[in-house]
């Protein structure tokens, strides 16, 4: 049987259970060794809170998503899992799905200028729908790739909060 995500991933780390258990300490979110094994061991499901946490000692926000699109029901119904890709796929793989919209965005206009979907509209109006779900994805892919950047030091914390807070004020 192959780890849980959560002990792969603490073992990627090179960390015990008790290394993990005194980074949550230190974090001031206790976490006991015996209910980390029984999570990593699927004997325990882990809460959100966890999640969090595991995510925030180990450095990598994929845990989230991973916990949200396959363990939260709510989430499974609701949040794609997001594949980590590098810049450059992620740029290009918006500036595809945007092209796509712009050609389709008369079409869009056309299916909901009246508040009706007819059902010779739907088809298209499906295809439309899929493409806005790529760009919210790539979207959440930029995301994931800018968060796990700031674990990794590569992009200063500092500074990016400071500028995502001029642009919403």
């Amino acid at each position: 049987m192959p780890d849980s995500i959560y002990k792969a991933t603490r073992k990627e780390h090179e960390m015990t259970r008790d290394d993990v258990c005194d980074a949550a300490i230190d974090s001031g979110k206790p976490l006991q060794p015996e209910r980390l094994e029984r999570i990593e061991n699927g004997k325990l499901e882990i809460h959100p809170e966890e999640v969090m946490l595991l995510s925030e000692i180990y450095g990598e926000p994929t845990l989230c998503n991973h916990y949200c699109s396959k363990e939260c029901p709510i989430g499974q119904k609701y949040v794609p899992e997001i594949k980590v890709k590098d810049l450059t796929q992620i740029v290009l793989e918006m500036l595809s799905s945007l092209n796509s919209m712009k050609k389709n965005q008369e079409r869009l206009i056309e299916i909901t200028a009246d508040g009706i979907i007819e059902d010779d509209e739907i088809k298209d109006f499906v295809f439309i729908q899929k493409e806005l779900e790529r760009i919210s994805i790539t979207v959440e892919t930029l995301q994931l790739w800018v968060e796990q950047m700031i674990a990794e030091d590569k992009i200063d914390k500092e500074k990016y909060a400071r500028f995502i807070n001029e642009q919403t004020t």
